[in-house]
């Protein structure tokens, strides 16, 4: 894999997308630990969980969604 990762990108290119793998890997996890520490009823946590584990995505886009949610709020104090 990482033969095949260095043929197509090369050096450089190789070592971009490993980080960016990586950083959105992370962005992932905190994602999915955010979503999961709402309070909500069972049946809407399920839908919740469900989209952050089968649509890799909406976790990273949520927890973008929330950080600007809370810089608005900050700005307001």
């Amino acid at each position: 894999m990482l033969r095949t990762l260095h043929n197509y990108f090369g050096f450089g290119g190789s070592l971009i997308v490993a980080f960016l793998s990586f950083v959105f890997f992370v962005f992932w996890m905190a994602g999915v630990a955010g979503i999961c520490t709402r309070e909500r009823p069972i049946h809407k946590q399920l839908i919740f969980f469900s989209l952050a584990i089968f649509i890799p995505f909406y976790p990273v886009l949520w927890l973008i969604a929330d950080m600007i949610k809370q810089k608005k709020e900050l700005k307001r104090l």
